[in-house]
């Protein structure tokens, strides 16, 4: 009952402050032809302006209530004025909603200012502009305001509320406009004419500015799993949005290009013109509201990027990225990108040519079918249910070290002991394992496939079905594994020089606790400094530390934690020798996982290491950006000297902090 009311609010602050704004513009623009001083029609607009900024105090009011209510967990709190006054002071959203409310109160003020004073453009364009601050000032509290780059979102946000309302609320006054063209005088309808061609042609930047606005803002609450659009209610009110605006664009170029140039045509062709203007004006009216309504619902909604797909219905979705290696997949999605501009070329020259039906209608239809077909159907593949369903398990050190023991133990045979589909049983096979190693296939399918896949098994039982042999999370642990293993084969072009302003590994997370008594996980560093890894062995890697130990005074004062990795287990007596007088932390819990999950990065271009169990080097070490990404690698076997020299280290670092944030930090998650 709460969430209803607080819609309710919504919806009535939003249409209010729209109607406004829409309506001072539009008697600006008919003030600026001196047609609001001659009909009353447009006076009676004005006069509802007080209602209307009455009506946007009692939205924002009811808004307290119902959010308060809601954001304490208490329903009877929607009734108490000290809960109200607790909440403003205490929240955010509650000094939003002041700002709000006061902007609300200099909107009701300037409207009873041009409500008792004479027509005056001025005037309408001032309380257009003090009606735009309630909707600017709510964007502050909208899910753009929660995004990263929060200020170019709400900035976008409240660019596509405020063009809306021009848009919107201008519609009553164009009803208005429209009624008097049933008098038969030519003149009436020719000032018509004018103040409603004037509306359209800024109408038509506005609509433009609307679309591209609303469309960025869609975007970023969508971000790039578009499967949100079909299986989210955030998407399904956005398709409905959508819908509804197309329609009301068909109705709206109609009117500007045939409706409203009639009026100044004669009697006959400006009285037909007329009533089909004031008959579909308010059919977009009505439309109209229902799109406010909508945007309301989606408003509240949770972005689709947010929300959760744990069921998808449909057998099919569409992957450039699964489908686009293949050439003769690029060939027909092309040649039906040709038919789709060919059938909408025809569209344009059918109008401005006065084609028949079959050439203006019938042939943009099949080739519109026929082009819709070749675009999509090339890029469908298969799906399940799971296919976007979020990992629950985080991509991390303990998830992978446990995946890694999972597939040692069950999937060698087959696949391999690295993954490249050439175990001692593939051969036997009546379908051979695919190479999860080198070939993208991690990329190109989603989480949720590996998992339906590890649960149900694949091809008719060639691959085996592990549901009721794995439990969930180790389902989940073995896709990391995967995962980790595939971004271990693309690493192998990193080397012990940064390539400049290219992050794109993403690392695992892990916990640690060192000898020092410090703790953390690798997240900690995030946005404070660089980490240099160090995974060692012993004594081999004794020279190594013995220099990174003269040079950490160097690293740690270029904003670098240092934190070492030992590869196997150290007696007492061997970790007492290495942490003697050591400036930086050594890892004792947690090494294991560390270690297991960073070897997977161990492949280079000069020793790819495909083959066989494959051998972990002694020593390595990472050189990981303060966001999140894996920069720099130096494997003393196959890198030679590389950081040998502890000073081309420190130019690395030196160079990484120059860089600003180029991506934003990877998330916890495969997807």
């Amino acid at each position: 009952m709460i969430e209803a009311a607080g819609v309710l609010f919504r919806c009535l602050q939003l249409a209010s402050s729209m109607l406004l704004v829409g309506g001072c513009v539009f008697l600006a623009i008919a003030e600026q032809k001196d047609f609001a001083s001659r009909y009353m029609w447009l006076a009676r607009l004005k006069q509802t302006f007080p209602w209307l900024a009455v009506t946007l105090l009692l939205g924002l009011f009811g808004l307290l209530a119902t959010t308060t209510a809601q954001a304490t967990g208490v329903p009877e709190n929607a009734w108490s004025p000290q809960a109200w006054l607790d909440f403003l002071q205490r929240t955010r959203i509650g000094l939003i909603w002041t700002l709000r409310t006061a902007s609300a109160l200099m909107v009701l003020a300037i409207v009873l200012y041009v409500r008792i004073s004479p027509p005056a453009q001025w005037r309408y364009v001032a309380c257009a502009s003090v009606a735009t601050l309630p909707l600017a000032l709510g964007s502050l509290a909208s899910h753009s305001a929660a995004e990263e780059q929060a200020v170019l979102s709400t900035i976008t946000y409240a660019l596509h509320l405020i063009t809306a309302s021009v848009w919107f609320g201008g519609l009553p006054g164009v009803i208005l406009v429209a009624s008097t063209t049933t008098t038969e005088s030519t003149d009436d309808r020719s000032r018509a004419g004018e103040v409603l061609s004037r509306f359209s042609a800024l109408a038509l930047p506005t609509m433009i500015a609307i679309v591209v606005s609303g469309l960025v803002v869609a975007n970023r609450m969508i971000d790039t799993n578009y499967a949100g659009l079909v299986a989210t209610t955030y998407g399904l009110l956005l398709i409905l949005k959508l819908t509804l605006l197309v329609i009301i664009l068909l109705i709206a170029s109609r009117a500007k290009s045939v409706w409203v140039p009639s009026l100044s045509q004669s009697s006959a062709l400006a009285e037909a013109g007329g009533q089909k203007l004031r008959t579909w004006v308010r059919i977009e009216f009505v439309l109209a509201i229902l799109l406010v309504i909508v945007a309301t619902l989606l408003a509240n909604a949770v972005p689709a990027k947010h929300d959760v797909i744990d069921y998808w219905p449909y057998p099919f979705r569409f992957s450039i990225d699964a489908t686009w290696g293949d050439w003769l997949v690029r060939a027909i999605v092309l040649t039906g990108l040709v038919l789709l501009i060919i059938a909408g070329t025809m569209i344009v020259l059918s109008r401005k040519k006065h084609w028949g039906t079959s050439w203006r209608i019938t042939a943009p239809t099949i080739l519109g079918i026929l082009g819709l077909g070749a675009t999509l159907y090339p890029i469908a593949v298969q799906s399940y249910p799971e296919t976007y369903r979020k990992t629950p398990v985080p991509f991390d050190a303990i998830s992978i070290a446990n995946g890694v023991e999972l597939f040692a133990a069950n999937c060698i045979p087959c696949h391999g002991p690295q993954a490249k589909g050439n175990g001692v049983l593939a051969k036997t096979l009546p379908k051979q394992p695919v190479d999860l190693l080198t070939e993208p296939h991690t990329a190109m399918h989603t989480a949720g496939d590996f998992f339906h896949w590890l649960t149900y098994g694949r091809f008719n039982g060639i691959m085996p079905a592990f549901g009721e042999k794995f439990s969930e999370e180790e389902r989940w642990d073995l896709l990391n594994f995967l995962h980790a293993n595939s971004r271990g084969y693309q690493s192998r072009i990193i080397t012990p020089r940064i390539l400049p302003e290219q992050p794109f590994m993403a690392t695992p997370n892990f916990s640690y606790t060192a000898h020092d008594g410090s703790s953390g996980t690798l997240k900690d560093f995030r946005g404070k400094q660089d980490v240099l890894l160090i995974l060692f062995s012993w004594p081999e890697s004794r020279v190594r530390l013995d220099q990174l130990r003269a040079a950490a005074t160097s690293i740690i004062g270029k904003n670098t934690a240092i934190l070492a990795v030992p590869i196997t287990d150290l007696t007492p007596d061997e970790l007492i020798a290495i942490v003697r007088d050591m400036p930086f932390p050594v890892v004792t819990q947690g090494a294991r996982e560390i270690s297991s999950s960073y070897a997977l990065f161990r492949r280079t271009l000069s020793i790819p290491d495909l083959f066989g169990e494959g051998t972990s080097p002694k020593h390595m070490e990472f050189l990981i950006d303060r966001f999140g990404y894996l920069r720099a690698r130096w494997i003393p076997i196959g890198d030679v000297s590389g950081w040998g020299d502890t000073t081309v280290l420190t130019q690395q670092i030196t160079q990484l902090n120059q860089e600003r944030e180029i991506l934003p930090p990877p998330g916890d998650h495969v997807h």
